[in-house]
C-alpha cells in the first residue's frame, strides 16, 4: 500500500483478526517464530532498554521501545487483573513502527491480539531450544485470555497431544475447553482440580496467571526431572509464579537479563544469579538443555524486540492481504517548515468533521 503524504498505515483489531483467519493461526505462528529467531539471532543490531513502567494499586502501564538501524518501534501495554470485572480486557496494547532515517511513522497497530500471538510464538521459540523433543503433554495453569494462543501454538508447532488445564476460576477453564474443542478435536483436554494435579506427568508446564502477586503457583515438589517450565505470567516487580527453589535447581533462560532481573521470576534472586539470554542459545554460543533430566525454565517477561518483530511481520502480511487502512496522522504541508499554515486553511465542511463509525473490513 502506498499512502499519500501524511498518511500512515493502520492495522485495526478487526483487520488483525481477519488476517489470522486468512493465513491460518498455525501458519501465521510458524512464520512469526521464524521471524523472531532471525531477529534474536542479530541481537547486537538492536538498541535495547528495559521497559518503562508506571505502577498503580490496580495494575501497571508500560512503554516498550527498541530500535535498529532501519526502524524504531514501541508498544504501550497495560496489565490490570481486575479489568474483566469492569467488562474490559486485563491486557490492552497498541504500538507503532517508524523509519529510522526520517523518524516518520509508517504503521500504527493494535497490539492486544498481536501481543498474544507474539507471546505464544516466543514461548515456542524457547521450547524448541529447551524442552525435550519427546514432549507430548503440557500443563496450562491460568486459563485466561492468552491461554488459547499458548495451547494452539504448542499443539500446532511442537506436537503436544495432551493439555492439563487449571485455573482458580472454573469459568475460565470452561471458556478455554469450549474454544479448544472446536480448534483441537484430536487433543486430550483434561480439567484439573489444582496446579499440582495439572503439573503431574506433564513434560512442559506453562504458567500464564494474571494476579499481580508474589505467588507460588508451582512449588519445587511438583517439578520432576526433565520438565521445561514456560513461566509467562510473572512480568512485573512483585509478581511471580514459581517457587524460588525451582530456579536454584534449574537452568534458567531469559529474554533480556537487565529487564528480567527487575520483573521476572529471578527478581528475588541474587544479582549474580546465573541466567542465559535466549539469543545466546539460538546462535550456539551457550548451551540449552544438555541432558534429558535437566530442569529448564524460560523466565518470560515479554521484551520489546518481540513487538518489533511482530509489528514488521504483521505489517508485511497485512500489506499482502490488503487489510491496512490509511490514517491521516501527519500534517500535509506545502512548506515543511511552515506548520502554522495548517491554521490558515479554510474551515472543513461540517460533514467532514462528523464522527465516523468503524466497521470490520469485509473478507
Amino acid at each position: 500500500m502506498t499512502n499519500h503524504p501524511g498518511q500512515v498505515d493502520f492495522l485495526s483489531t478487526d483487520a488483525a483478526a481477519l488476517l489470522v483467519q486468512r493465513v491460518g493461526l498455525t501458519d501465521l505462528l510458524r512464520g512469526l517464530v521464524s521471524a523472531l529467531e532471525k531477529d534474536f539471532s542479530r541481537w547486537e543490531d538492536f538498541d535495547k532498554t528495559a521497559r518503562l513502567a508506571q505502577h498503580t494499586p490496580d495494575g501497571v502501564m508500560e512503554l516498550m521501545p527498541v530500535a535498529d538501524a532501519s526502524h524504531f518501534a514501541f508498544k504501550y501495554v497495560n496489565g490490570h487483573p481486575k479489568n474483566p470485572q469492569r467488562g474490559i480486557p486485563s491486557i490492552m496494547a497498541f504500538g507503532a513502527l517508524m523509519r529510522a532515517d526520517t523518524g516518520a511513522p509508517i504503521l500504527l497497530s493494535e497490539l492486544t491480539l498481536t501481543t498474544a500471538l507474539r507471546t505464544a510464538a516466543t514461548s515456542v521459540m524457547a521450547a524448541k531450544l529447551l524442552a525435550r523433543r519427546s514432549s507430548r503433554s503440557m500443563a496450562l495453569i491460568g486459563n485466561g485470555s492468552q491461554s488459547e494462543f499458548q495451547a494452539l501454538a504448542f499443539v500446532g508447532l511442537l506436537g503436544i497431544q495432551s493439555l492439563r488445564l487449571f485455573d482458580i476460576d472454573p469459568a475460565a477453564t470452561d471458556k478455554l475447553i469450549h474454544n479448544l474443542r472446536t480448534q483441537l478435536p484430536g487433543v486430550q483436554l483434561q480439567r484439573c482440580s489444582s496446579a499440582a494435579e495439572a503439573v503431574q506427568g506433564a513434560d512442559i508446564v506453562t504458567t500464564v496467571t494474571a494476579d499481580k502477586a508474589n505467588a507460588t503457583i508451582v512449588s519445587r515438589a511438583m517439578v520432576q526431572p526433565g520438565m521445561h517450565l514456560n513461566a509467562v505470567g510473572g512480568d512485573c516487580p512483585g509478581k511471580t509464579e514459581l517457587d524460588a527453589a525451582i530456579l536454584l535447581d534449574a537452568k534458567v533462560f531469559v529474554e533480556f537479563a537487565p529487564q528480567s532481573r527487575i520483573e521476572g521470576e529471578i527478581q528475588h534472586m541474587p544479582e549474580d544469579f546465573a541466567v542465559t539470554e535466549l539469543w545466546q542459545v539460538l546462535r550456539g554460543e551457550r548451551a540449552g538443555r544438555l541432558h534429558e533430566d535437566d530442569i529448564t525454565v524460560f523466565d518470560s517477561v515479554g521484551f520489546a524486540l518481540e513487538d518489533y518483530t511482530a509489528l514488521r511481520y504483521m505489517h508485511a502480511l497485512a500489506q499482502q492481504h490488503q487489510l491496512l487502512q490509511p490514517l491521516a496522522l501527519l500534517p500535509q504541508l506545502r512548506n515543511p517548515k511552515n506548520l502554522f499554515e495548517l491554521l490558515l486553511q479554510p474551515e472543513a465542511p461540517h460533514h467532514d468533521l462528523a464522527p465516523t463509525h468503524c466497521h470490520a473490513i469485509p473478507a
